[in-house]
Parts: C-alpha cells; structure tokens; sequence
C-alpha cells in the first residue's frame, strides 16, 4: 500500500529528524503508559468490587424481606416464605433471625458478636460461607439428641480474638437474657461447642459473626415460644435480578415488611467503588491525553520537515486523500504499537499482582488482605479503542494542512 509504505518510511529514524524521532518514541511511550495505567485501574477497582461483593453475599441474602419497624419479628412467616419461594429467580427462602451478643474464650478476652440463626437441617440451603468452612464440620451445628451443648460456628478472626479452636468450649452471653424483678435485664450465659469456623475474606464479617441453628438461637434469646424470625432470605440465580426479585416480592407481603436488596444494603460500599473507579478513568485518562498531543506535535513537525517530499509526490500525481492518508497512518502505528504495550504490560503485571498478592493492605481498615487485580477482557477493549480513537483524531489537523501544501511554492528555489 503507497500510504502505508511513505508512513512507515517517515517513521524511521534519520539523523535530520532525530528530535521527531524522540517525540515520536515519546509519544508512544506514553500512549502505552496510559494504556497500561487504566488496565490496571480498572483492574483493581473491579477487583475489589467484586471480592467485597463474593465476600457480603458469601453471608447475607441476595433479597431480605425485614421489619420497616423493628418489633416483635414477622409473625406468619411460614406463609410468606411459601410464597417467596415461587417468585421467578428464587432459588430458596428461609426465615433468619439476628441478635447481638458477646462471646468469652478459652482465653478469657471477649468480643461483641452478631448472630445468625439459619435452618441447617439437611436439604436446606446454606450461605456460601458455611459451604467450605475454614475448619471443622458444618454437621456440628445441626442438633443432635446425644448432647445438651449446643454447636456455634465463629468467623474465624473472631475466633483468633477470642482464643477459640474447634471442639472447645467458648461461651455466650446475651446481655438481654432474663427479666429480673426489679424490671432489669440479667444477662444469660450459655455454654456452646465450637462447631467450625467459617472464612469469607471480608474482615468485618470474619471477626463479628457466628451462625447458629434457628431453633438453638430462638431457644437462648427465649424466642422458642413464639417462634421467632426478623428476616426472610431469598437466595436467587442471578444476583443482578435482585431489583426484579425485590419489587415481586412486595406484592406478596404485609404492609409493615420491606424487601431490601443486596446492593441496597450495601449501597455506601458500592457507590465509593464506583466514584472511585470513574475518578481513575478521568484521572489515569490524563496521561493519555498527554500523549495524543506529543503525537499532535510529532506529525506537525514531520510535515514541516517533509514539506518538500509531499510537494513532489503531488506534482507526480499523488492525490490529497493518499498524501492525508500517510499521516493519519502515521497517528495510527504509533497508537496501536503504544496501545498493544499498554495492554501487554497492564495485564501481564495484573495477573502477577493478583496471583502473588503483591500489594497487602491492613484488613481492620480495608476488610480485605490484599489488592485484588481483576483485569477483564472487555476493559481492554474499550480501553484500546478509546486510545486508538483519540490518536487517530489527534493526526486529523496534521493530515489537513499536508494536504494544503502547494507544490510550485515549495518546489520555487529547488
């Protein structure tokens, strides 16, 4: 191809356009320094994302049916998880019950906890969490007739906390336990086993919570009698389809009941990463920019330089659409050679970032140990055609004043 052929000529180095030369090199250094840059920005910002996402719904229910007000738990569940169970994208419904308490270990240190009373007999659905737990059995946490202790399952940085291994004994103190005659509380203190321990990766979860079977945690709250639930879990096969799922179920339950999403309860984590996602997109684009220019100044001066050149290949019949091409040709090498870099190099550091944890972060301020890279595939598509875009219109002013060079002026003292 003619165009082709003069463009790539041009872009060889001579030692009368040394300095284009360097501008050039520069130019595409920092198309692929741009390039590179964003891969690995988007690369963490979906990285944590979706580790913080894997991590919450590893515990918490795709939708939650909850008290508006809290009260006296939703009476009449069993009804109401009938029907949430044949809501399209429901895979299961369980009723949960939440309460706040302390647990006491081997140690004799202590920690607030939140537990989690869920049906774990056999067939029913379990979260993620308690799938594959750290240690121990999850066949520990569902009542047997051959013991008076009942089984508790921690989060396993609770359970460093606290000093607690499996098989031993820690125990729990609900500071709401008993009504005294006076018209105070008098906590309750209940002896447990520890079952196993589970591990989600989201600190906050892992040192805060424990998982006890529904029917043990209404018997230590003294919740039996009426049988208790404060939340109605519904877990889905498609978490994005929690909106659709959330707006059914509010046709099916009482008035004084709410149907939360997922995203809805974690709406202040979820907006941060997406503000700073949007802030690394406008920021790391900077660079980018940057280098369009240098590419902007790098062709102005190679047709300055070649002005000569272009004035003899029009007066031997070169057409202006051919003399524009060569310098468009020209943006676009040095585009897709920065570009093909930036994304050779972004990737290739995310996937040895991700897989060696190179960047470790403090779990007790972030929640996670490390920084995940989770570079993806369609990221690099627009990311390329975004650079290759801005570089193309980059040589546009270039290529239009080649094309207005006379060649009887510029060929008059030849």
């Amino acid at each position: 191809m003619f165009e082709f052929f003069i463009a790539r000529r041009y872009l060889r180095a001579k030692r009368k356009q040394v300095m284009i030369s360097v501008i050039t090199l520069i130019s595409v250094i920092g198309v692929a320094t741009g390039v590179m840059a964003l891969v690995i920005a988007l690369a963490i910002t979906t990285g944590m994302s979706q580790t913080l996402q894997r991590n919450l719904l590893a515990l918490t229910a795709h939708v939650s049916i909850q008290e508006k007000q809290p009260g006296d738990g939703i009476s009449g569940w069993e009804q109401i998880v009938a029907k949430a169970s044949k809501l399209p994208h429901v895979v299961s419904a369980s009723p949960e019950l939440y309460e706040p308490a302390y647990v006491t270990g081997p140690s004799g240190r202590s920690s607030g906890v939140t537990i989690k009373g869920i049906p774990v007999d056999r067939g029913a659905t379990l979260p993620d969490a308690l799938v594959h737990l750290k240690s121990g059995s999850i066949e520990g946490l569902r009542d047997r007739s051959d013991t008076d202790m009942p089984s508790i399952v921690l989060g396993s940085k609770l359970a460093d906390a606290i000093g607690a291994v499996v098989n031993k004994q820690i125990t729990l103190i609900n500071p709401f336990g008993h009504m005294t005659p006076l018209g105070a509380f008098r906590p309750s203190y209940v002896r447990f086993l520890v079952a196993g321990t589970f591990e989600t990766g989201f600190y906050e979860a892992d040192y805060s919570w424990a998982f006890l079977s529904l029917r043990t945690t209404q018997k230590v709250f003294d919740l039996d009698q009426e049988d208790v639930v404060n939340s109605i879990g519904l877990r889905l096969d498609d978490v994005y389809k929690a909106p659709l799922v959330e707006r059914e179920a509010a046709k099916i339950i009482p008035s004084n009941l709410a149907a939360v999403t997922w995203e809805e309860q974690n709406a202040p984590i979820l907006e941060a990463l997406e503000i700073e996602k949007l802030v690394a997109v406008i920021t790391v684009g900077l660079i980018v920019l940057v280098a369009v220019l240098n590419i902007l100044v790098a062709l102005v001066m190679m047709v300055m330089e070649k002005h000569r050149d272009i004035a003899v290949l029009m007066s031997m019949g070169a057409r202006a659409s051919q003399i524009r091409n060569i310098f468009i040709i020209e943006g676009a090498l040095i585009g897709t050679v920065g570009t093909s870099i930036g994304l050779a190099v972004g990737y290739t550091l995310c996937y040895f970032a991700d897989h060696y944890h190179w960047i470790r972060l403090n779990e007790q301020v972030y929640s996670v140990a490390y920084v995940p890279f989770n570079a993806q595939w369609t990221d690099g598509l627009w990311i390329a055609a975004a650079a290759m875009t801005v570089s193309l219109i980059a040589t546009l002013y270039p290529a239009r004043s080649a094309t207005r060079i006379a060649p009887v002026e510029s060929l008059r003292y030849e």
